[in-house]
């Protein structure tokens, strides 16, 4: 009997690997006799390099420039020609105090061009948890891209230096780049600009003032015109220009693909062939609320059981969703671990043991 388990992380208390480990030593507990698969996901921001990782990508090391310009070390993955970079390790809120003007994505460049000396040929790139709402420009600034003032001088880092930009030139961007392919993994469909954009929705997110979204939505639509002036490239208006502070924009300025951040980690774990036999699908995360229906990662692992005609067992902190709309999205069942200990912050202090528990508990039932 094969189990497979593929939890996201439990935002703030535990991490994807961690948390397939903890329901892992529940279901040895409760059937010693199982098979248990391990393919921890994530939805294409934190814990993406990881989960590569754990499917048996390479690390690579590499020293780049943090969100405030202070030197930071970050991982990448590697595999036959692929390169899996995540933004929050060279760019992400973790790294420096808040500061959504001047934080840039220099860093995200910075690693796209180890990876590249690496010599990788597919550029995958995790976007979320950002520090930035630069639109990428510090990204593509690092990959040669020159990005200039009225008196020809580049421009300051940050989202409120884009106030002054006055013309893109990419004459100069790493040659490289034209025969690689570059694929961007998102979780979110905002534009970059408007009420639904990235300085309006996520700005507050990293100190931005209402004062502050105003103008970092200002400069990004310039940012936008001149992108379409000077290269010939919409971004505005795109699905999902808005992810990470508009690093996605930045990236379909170099000829980038947005995808789904959840289906694109469930490929590279091999999520759907190791499903196909299972007796049984385990996922979860901190909170299976309408968010988790939005394209993140345990709807993307229950869709795919469902499709495999296996039955799905979600495993949470909090699990806010009816039955029908449990049952709607491919889900079995779902339990939280206020199950085990009704204490929520029992439940915070001590995560893997309660999930360990949960699993032990509800797992017999389903194989019943």
């Amino acid at each position: 009997m094969r189990i497979v388990v593929a939890p996201d992380s439990f935002k703030g208390s535990l991490a994807a690997d961690r948390a397939a480990e903890a329901i892992a030593t529940g279901v040895a507990r409760a059937v010693p006799t199982a098979e248990v698969v391990l393919r921890p996901v994530a939805d294409g921001g934190e814990g993406t390099v990881a989960a590569a990782l754990r499917a048996g990508y390479s690390p690579r090391a590499a020293r780049v420039s943090g969100p405030d310009g202070r030197p930071v070390d970050a991982t990448f993955a590697t595999d036959d020609g692929t390169a899996v970079v995540e933004l929050a390790s060279a760019a992400g809120l973790a790294l420096a105090a808040p500061a959504a003007s001047t934080a840039s994505t220099r860093g995200v460049g910075d690693l796209l061009l180890a990876a590249l000396d690496s010599g990788a040929r597919r550029l995958v790139l995790g976007i979320g948890g950002s520090a930035t709402t630069d639109g990428g420009a510090g990204m593509l600034q690092a990959l040669g891209v020159r990005l200039l003032d009225a008196d020809g001088r580049d421009i300051p880092p940050g989202g409120a230096g884009l106030a002054r930009l006055a013309r893109a030139d990419a004459a100069h961007v790493d040659p490289r780049l034209a025969g690689v392919e570059i694929v961007v993994a998102t979780d979110v469909t905002n534009p970059l600009t408007g009420p639904s954009g990235a300085a309006a929705v996520f700005g507050p997110q990293k100190g931005a003032s209402p004062a502050d979204v105003l103008t970092l939505d200002a400069a990004l639509a310039r940012y936008a015109a001149i992108l379409r002036r000077d290269l010939g490239i919409e971004v505005a208006d795109v699905p999902g220009s808005g992810g990470a502070g508009g690093t996605a924009a930045g990236a379909l300025a170099l000829g980038a693909r947005l995808v789904s951040g959840a289906a694109l980690v469930c490929d590279l774990v091999g999520l759907s062939p190791a499903i196909g036999g299972a007796a049984l699908v385990i996922t979860g995360e901190g909170a299976l609320d309408e968010q988790t229906l939005s394209g993140k990662a345990p709807a993307e692992v229950a869709a795919r059981a469902r499709a495999a005609g296996v039955p799905c067992l979600a495993l949470a902190g909090v699990v806010a969703l009816g039955g029908d709309r449990l049952s709607g999205a491919g889900f079995t069942a779902a339990h939280a671990l206020t199950e085990v200990d009704p204490d929520v912050a029992h439940c915070r202090a001590e995560p893997e043991r309660l999930l360990a528990d949960l699993a032990a508990c509800v797992v017999p039932r389903l194989l019943a």
